[in-house]
């Protein structure tokens, strides 16, 4: 390999001239932009050639929704925000945490396509706020969804100890660099410290990942007893599932029992630990999961015993499903679970005898009742790290009531009276009435709306002299009211009542007999 400068005889050219880099005397030339692992990184990091290459594979891509989404005929919203999904937003999020860094004018070329495509699937008229369109479809804006994969992958590098993110701290002097220069990228790490700054995701420890536990020729064995197996719950009465519990306790009488449980609430997540001499109570992270918790309390019943003179034990929880991921190893399972394996693994070297059974909550068996009653109320912090799987669902959870309070400031939005609440509706499947009920719910329908595409003048009711809408048709104009009272056995409805969640069976007659049909 060998570099060489750059000769010129420009006067006014520029000192920072590229380099001449040869390679078996062949000489690297030196380009504007180059394709990486399917990103185009350009010479400044705008990303604007990458954006625009996206932009226009995913329009392409496009024509496969329009083929299939005929407003009379054609793929039901489901299939169509699947296929979407899968061949389209998929090509958006990939490499979305390197592009993420983009100006936002530049991320907003790819708006169009969401939105368009958004119209596609749900059949909503060219004129319908890009609001409505996310909630009608449940898909996040684009600028939200960049976020949520971001931060997601930010909380993933931090749960594998070794990943170079976590290698990656900026220096006081270069902070101060990128702080006097605003232009500048900041490194995804901290661009992800930014966007999860003021928030209660800022500065949290998640729990890592330690995939080499066990070797592959010493993987462990772990079971369960089920003395209760055969009698359903809720055909059995509580006595019945105590006396079976006594018996099974006699026959292993020489074992000391310990119980343990997990509890979640709002605001608080706990677990709790109880033997014969002893009783522990921990609280967790709030966005710890009682899955977790019920783990952290097998975890914390084996740590108590450690030091034992005792040799023999018996862990009663209630989590069936915490005993099922105990029995099914993974390198890839629970981090606490694999905590869990490790130290039963330690403790039957030393030789200990532990067994583990499952027994049916809330049925009367006092260890049970105990054990729920502390963790419920426990108030000493246990430093415990936080999975990786419920961080996840705690920040999702998260921007969904962000999406849900931004939804709510939209009180002139029509689709807001009809829908507060952001959720998933059912979808009709016949795809002609499911479209003609969605522009009702948006309030934009050709008949009502046209005249912003055409540049013609608003229609007004001859009756009413006032300007149609579709509240104005489905409940206000007096010209409908007898066709109301026929077909809805009231004069007075409202929008919830004819086009909500549960619209009303003889809409699509009424609207038939009207002759408003074939305008929506």
């Amino acid at each position: 390999m060998v570099f060489a400068p750059v000769n010129s005889t420009k006067p006014n050219q520029t000192n920072h001239l590229d380099p001449v880099i040869h390679i078996n005397n062949v000489a690297i030339p030196v380009v504007d932009d180059i394709r990486f692992l399917g990103v185009i990184f350009d010479r400044k990091l705008t990303f604007l050639p990458h954006i625009l290459h996206l932009r226009k594979k995913c329009e392409r891509s496009l024509n496969i929704l329009k083929v299939l989404s005929r407003t009379s005929w054609g793929a039901d919203r489901t299939s169509l925000l699947r296929i979407y999904q899968a061949v389209i937003l998929s090509s958006m999020d990939y490499g979305c945490m390197v592009y993420g860094s983009a100006r936002p004018t530049v991320l907003r070329r790819l708006d169009t396509v969401h939105h368009s495509a958004l119209r596609i699937c749900s059949g909503a008229f060219r004129t319908s706020p890009v609001e409505s369109l996310y909630v009608i479809c449940h898909q996040l804006p684009l600028h939200s969804r960049r976020e949520k994969l971001s931060a997601l992958y930010f909380f993933r590098a931090m749960s594998v100890s070794m990943h170079p993110i976590n290698q990656l701290a900026l220096p006081i002097g270069l902070r101060r660099l990128y702080d006097s220069r605003p232009s500048h990228i900041l490194p995804f790490c901290e661009r992800a410290k930014m966007l999860l700054h003021g928030s209660d995701f800022n500065n949290i420890a998640i729990q890592s990942f330690d995939f080499f536990c066990f070797p592959p020729w010493d993987i462990p064995q772990f079971s369960y007893l089920n003395p209760f197996s055969g009698f359903e719950k809720s055909s059995t009465a509580p006595v019945t599932f105590q006396q079976l519990f006594h018996h099974h306790r006699y026959r292993y009488s020489s074992f000391i029992p310990i119980f343990t449980d997990g509890s979640k609430s709002d605001g608080h997540v706990g677990c709790g630990v109880v033997s014969p001499s002893d009783t522990l109570s921990y609280r967790l992270h709030n966005f710890c999961s009682v899955f977790t918790a019920e783990l952290v309390a097998i975890f914390c019943a084996l740590r108590d015993i450690s030091p034992s003179n005792q040799r023999k034990f018996i862990i009663y929880t209630d989590s069936m499903s915490a005993l099922q991921t105990l029995s099914h190893y993974d390198i890839q399972m629970h981090p606490v679970a694999l905590k869990i394996l490790s130290i039963l693994h330690f403790l039957r070297k030393e030789g200990f005898s532990i067994i583990f059974c499952w027994v049916p909550s809330h049925v009367g068996i006092s260890g049970n009742e105990i054990a729920d009653s502390v963790a419920k109320f426990a108030s000493t912090f246990l430093t415990q790290d936080i999975p990786y799987s419920d961080v996840k669902k705690s920040f999702v959870s998260h921007l969904h009531t962000t999406w849900q309070n931004n939804w709510d400031l939209q009180m002139n939005n029509k689709l807001h009276f009809v829908k507060p609440f952001i959720d998933m509706w059912p979808i009709l499947p016949i795809r002609e009435l499911d479209v003609k009920l969605t522009r009702l719910r948006i309030g934009h329908t050709r008949f009502t709306h046209k005249h912003l595409i055409f540049g013609e003048r608003t229609p007004v009711c001859p009756t009413c002299h006032t300007d149609f809408s579709v509240t104005h048709i489905l409940i206000e104009c007096p010209s409908f009211k007898s066709h109301r009272e026929y077909h809805f056995n009231s004069p007075s409805l409202t929008l919830q009542d004819l086009v909500g969640e549960n619209y009303h069976p003889n809409i699509f007659n009424f609207l038939k007999t009207i002759g408003f049909f074939m305008s929506i």
